[in-house]
């Protein structure tokens, strides 16, 4: 099993139940990305995808 998927089993274990919106999810990668400069890039790549899912011309 891969860090990535025991994280998100973790996230969901963790906090499956709750409702957040994008806007509280956005202000979250804001601060990981302010903690951990180095994995800037991989999480606006994961932001772009997110906001490109239902693009039809992507």
């Amino acid at each position: 099993m891969y860090f990535t998927d025991r994280g998100i089993e973790e996230l969901e274990k963790r906090r499956g139940d709750e409702e957040v919106t994008l806007a509280w999810l956005a202000e979250r990668l804001q601060e990981f990305t302010d903690t951990h400069p180095e994995f800037e890039t991989p999480v606006e790549r994961f932001a772009t995808w997110l906001a490109r899912l239902d693009d039809p011309d992507d």
